[in-house]
């Protein structure tokens, strides 16, 4: 983990924590949860599966959640730099689907509260 400042279109900064996660290590649902949980520290009585993903990416902005090893500042993002997609995608779609749609639903946040998105996706080949 480590703290970035990456451009953004426009000019202005992205300001976050960027988790390196090596998709060369998945293989199968077990395996996705074990590196996530392993990256982002996901606390003992993580569920291992994408509800239970999304608890604990929900909680990065709380620092009060114990939820994962660090949490953000308000105007930070939670980076994940996800390396090997070609083939994570090929094969495990089912992962690589997940992982994709269940940031966007962590983004999505509580419209009543005015959430703002908290995560992003960097793929890399």
């Amino acid at each position: 983990m480590e703290k970035a400042e990456k451009p953004r279109a426009g000019g202005s900064l992205i300001r976050g924590v960027v988790v390196k996660i090596n998709a060369a290590q998945i293989s199968d649902w077990q395996s996705f949860h074990a590196v996530f949980k392993r990256e982002l520290g996901f606390p003992a009585f993580y569920g291992e599966n994408m509800d239970a993903w999304i608890d604990c990416m929900t909680y990065l902005d709380d620092p009060n959640s114990g939820m994962t090893s660090f949490n953000l500042r308000p105007d930070e993002l939670a980076i994940l730099e996800i390396s090997n997609t070609r083939s994570f995608k090929e094969k495990c779609p089912d992962q690589y689907e997940a992982l994709i749609d269940c940031s966007a639903f962590v983004n999505s946040g509580d419209p009543k509260s005015g959430g703002s998105p908290i995560l992003a996706l960097t793929l890399i080949e």
